[in-house]
């Protein structure tokens, strides 16, 4: 089962955000029992839950994220996931850099919709820059959700057909 790893700094806006929007989307397309989405971030702290405005934020798209826990990037995390999606090139270097046996695993977010921008942070900022990254995610989400899923078949899937 292919595993899709969202990566931001502390694990507490973006990549959450990200992880429940994408098992929304799996969840909607009735493929969840065949995919898992995960997170992480590059710093901070194990065991924090969510901002409280990126919670507002997904639940206003009607998204739950109970129980969500930051976690920082580790081997086994990494090693675990067949895709991972940085909200920020800085990450995605961070992660090359420390993690290079996963280099081509690693991507950032926007690189799955063709593009190479940050998804920007709204820490410290107004709820409505936490809306619009949800929006920002959203967007990216949707428009890149068929180059996500192929990205992420591990390759001998995608030999096997």
């Amino acid at each position: 089962m292919p595993v899709v790893l969202f990566v931001c700094t502390a694990n507490i806006i973006r990549s959450p955000m990200a992880e429940a929007m994408f098992k929304e989307m799996i969840g909607s397309r009735g493929i969840a029992s065949q995919w898992q989405a995960r997170s992480a971030g590059t710093w901070g702290k194990d065991g924090y839950p969510a901002h409280p405005h990126a919670v507002q934020a997904l639940r206003r798209r009607g998204i739950y994220l109970p129980g969500h826990r930051s976690r920082i990037i580790t081997q086994a995390i990494i090693d675990s996931a067949d895709l991972i999606l940085t909200m920020e090139r800085d990450h995605k270097e961070a992660l090359h850099a420390e993690f290079p046996a996963k280099r081509q695993s690693i991507y950032m977010l926007s690189e799955t919709v063709g593009k190479r921008s940050d998804v920007a942070d709204p820490v410290q900022k107004p709820p409505a820059y936490f809306e619009k990254t949800a929006s920002t995610i959203q967007e990216i989400l949707e428009s890149g959700f068929e180059e996500i899923l192929r990205m992420a078949q591990p390759i001998s899937d995608i030999f096997a057909r």
